[in-house]
């Protein structure tokens, strides 16, 4: 792989004074930890099982440079428009005031820029910030460089009945960012947070993003990340949930833009009777790439989880999913489902598909699969047939396929959103929004 590895130690080192916290010993060290663990380790390689069919040989030998940064106060009103909620808005990795809105919150509920929380917040945000030795090396690197992003931290019993925002825009085209969120829910405390990733056209920047969640006893949290960067950018992204006795946790993962992105989605169950839904929908084009890769750890009896993704390939994309739900010695009662599908657009476009169960416990009900093809010939008969043209009936199909995955988001609001994003992509998108 050619790459250059001192280039992210020099980053490092012009920017480790000045990210927030900075002035935290126990911050500090951390992030030199997890700097001298990237710079051991490198980027994963096609040679590690996790990274077999995602290479980030070309992400490893590109340059990123700051500068040139573009206005970005219109991707975020179209973003804002028609939707309430809190925001917090991110330009380039750092917070942007002017942008954000987070409006009146209810007692117990906090939302701030890590680079303001961790005056007064920083013995909380530490207990969930995470340790240099998890997750990939990349995730390393995400420890060391992040200078911003959110902490929302609910009390116990706080219901937050609007969406929380985390709107992360890149405004530099050939940029590299690093942003790291934090989410933390009291016993019985519920919340919405919806992370958007936009960027301005044509760009080539880096942007990774690490979010990381612990859910009290009865808390339910929503969370949707929708990703529509540019088509030429590189998207990193890992969500890691811990969920307490009788929890609910809801992942909606929609991926939209992107010349490689790679989402790596977990949640553990630390006590019984947890429940989480991973739902994905992702879509590429052209020479685009895609990659999903879930754990779901059932460590504790009568827990329940259910997993779908779905996803669309057209001309030479490649898109990957490979899912894991462990189950552990003791996990009697474990109700799990896991499912991908994958429509292809083209004879030239590639799924990769391994959904995986790992059982150590007798009484469970666990089912897989997953399903690789092309759209229906049968079902393409039954709309010729009632007058409509190929395309056209090519169009409804497609989208009859997503539809599926983005009817699972229970907002009406977030959903429409998400509606509109997929129709905009897809073939014949807008006319199936005009019908």
């Amino acid at each position: 792989m050619s790459t250059n590895l001192q280039v992210w130690a020099d980053v490092f080192a012009q920017r480790a004074g000045s990210l927030s916290g900075a002035g935290l010993p126990w911050l500090s060290g951390l992030r030199k930890q997890a700097l001298d663990r990237f710079m051991s380790e490198g980027w994963p390689t096609t040679k590690i099982e996790a990274w077999r069919h995602t290479s980030l040989s070309p992400l490893a030998a590109a340059a990123f440079t700051d500068g040139d940064a573009q206005s970005v106060a219109d991707l975020v009103a179209d973003l804002k428009a028609g939707e309430s909620g809190h925001w917090l808005v991110f330009v380039d990795g750092a917070f942007d005031a002017g942008l954000s809105d987070v409006g009146v919150l209810p007692d117990g509920a906090t939302v701030l820029p890590l680079s303001q929380a961790w005056s007064g917040h920083a013995e909380a945000i530490q207990a969930a910030y995470g340790q240099a030795d998890q997750g990939h090396s990349t995730s390393a690197l995400n420890l060391a460089l992040a200078g911003d992003g959110a902490w929302v931290n609910l009390a116990r019993g706080v219901a937050v009945e609007q969406p929380i925002h985390i709107v992360c825009a890149a405004a530099s085209p050939q940029a590299a960012h690093f942003l790291r969120h934090v989410i933390q829910a009291a016993a019985g405390a519920q919340a919405t947070v919806v992370e958007h990733y936009v960027g301005v056209a044509q760009a080539t920047n880096f942007r990774h993003a690490a979010t990381r969640l612990t859910l009290d006893q009865d808390a339910r949290i929503t969370h949707l990340k929708l990703q529509q960067e540019s088509a030429q950018a590189w998207h990193l992204g890992e969500i890691d949930a811990v969920q307490a006795r009788g929890s609910y946790f809801a992942s909606h993962s929609v991926s939209l833009g992107a010349r490689l992105a790679r989402h790596d989605i977990a949640t553990h169950f630390a006590d019984e009777r947890c429940e989480t839904l991973f739902n994905g929908l992702y879509y590429a084009d052209q020479r685009r790439h895609v990659d999903h890769h879930t754990l779901i750890g059932h460590a504790k009896p009568r827990c329940v989880s259910h997993e779908n993704y779905r996803g669309i390939l057209a001309d030479t994309a490649h898109g990957v999913f490979s899912g894991r739900i462990l189950v552990a010695e003791g996990a009697d009662g474990t109700d799990a489902v896991q499912r991908n599908d994958s429509l292809l657009l083209s004879r030239l476009a590639k799924s990769d598909s391994r959904p995986e169960l790992e059982i150590y416990a007798d009484d469970v009900k666990c089912a897989h699969g997953a399903t690789v093809g092309q759209i229906d010939a049968d079902s393409l008969f039954y709309l010729r047939t009632r007058g409509l043209d190929e395309a056209h009936a090519r169009d409804i199909l497609t989208y009859a396929f997503a539809a599926t995955s983005v009817a699972r988001i229970e907002a009406p609001a977030l959903r429409r959103r998400v509606e509109q994003a997929v129709r905009s992509l897809l073939p014949g998108g807008m006319m199936l929004e005009a019908a």
